[in-house]
C-alpha cells in the first residue's frame, strides 16, 4: 500500500504508524492485539487496523508478504467493475456464469452474503473469499483473497491468474 493510500485513509503515513507502534510496544504483541490497539487508540477502522498490523509485521519480519497469522500464504487482488453490486454478485456467485471468466479453475461455493460476499473452495486446493462493496450507483468494488497457497513462491502467480480472471469477468460485464 502506498504512503499516499494510508494518509487519504488514516492520516498518517508508513514511518509514522511504525514509529507510533514501536512507542507502544507492538513488536511484543500478536497480530489480534496489534489491531485492537490501533482501533482503540487511534480509532482505525477494522479494515485499516487489518492493513497497518499486516504491514507493521511484514515490516518487523514478524510476516512474510502474503503470509497470513496461520503461517500459511494469501494472494490479494482487486477490480471495481462498472455494474451495480447485485450485478456483480450474479455473476461470481452463477456457476454458469463462472466459465466464461475463471477459465479452468472449478470453483465450488462454500458459503454466500449476497450481495456482499462469497467463498469457494477451487479446484486446485486453494480457497477463494470474494468480498464485493458498493462505489457509487453503478460501480461495485471487488477485492479477491486467494488463500491456503503452500508458499511464498505461490503468491505471484495467484495474484497473476486472478488479475486476469477479474480482467475477464469486466470484460464479460462490458466494462
Amino acid at each position: 500500500m502506498s504512503d499516499q493510500a494510508l494518509i487519504e485513509g488514516t492520516g498518517a503515513d508508513w514511518k509514522t504508524w511504525l514509529a507510533l507502534l514501536d512507542e507502544r510496544g507492538a513488536a511484543e504483541l500478536d497480530h489480534a492485539a496489534i489491531a485492537r490497539l490501533l482501533m482503540r487508540e487511534f480509532e482505525i477502522d477494522g479494515w485499516w487496523a487489518q492493513s497497518i498490523t499486516v504491514g507493521y509485521e511484514q515490516e518487523r519480519g514478524v510476516r512474510a508478504p502474503g503470509q497470513r497469522p496461520d503461517g500459511a500464504f494469501s494472494a490479494t487482488v482487486s477490480k471495481t467493475l462498472d455494474v451495480p453490486i447485485g450485478a456483480a454478485f450474479e455473476h461470481l456467485a452463477d456457476p454458469e456464469t463462472q466459465a466464461g471468466w475463471v477459465g479452468d479453475l472449478e470453483l465450488v461455493q462454500r458459503s454466500a452474503s449476497p450481495p456482499a460476499s462469497v467463498r469457494f473452495d477451487a479446484s486446485d486446493g486453494s480457497r477463494v473469499l470474494v468480498n464485493l462493496s458498493v462505489q457509487g450507483e453503478t460501480k461495485t468494488a471487488v477485492q479477491v483473497e486467494v488463500a491456503k497457497l503452500a508458499s511464498p513462491e505461490d503468491v505471484g502467480p495467484a495474484e497473476e491468474a486472478w488479475k486476469t480472471r477479474l480482467e475477464r469477468l469486466a470484460a464479460q460485464l462490458g466494462n
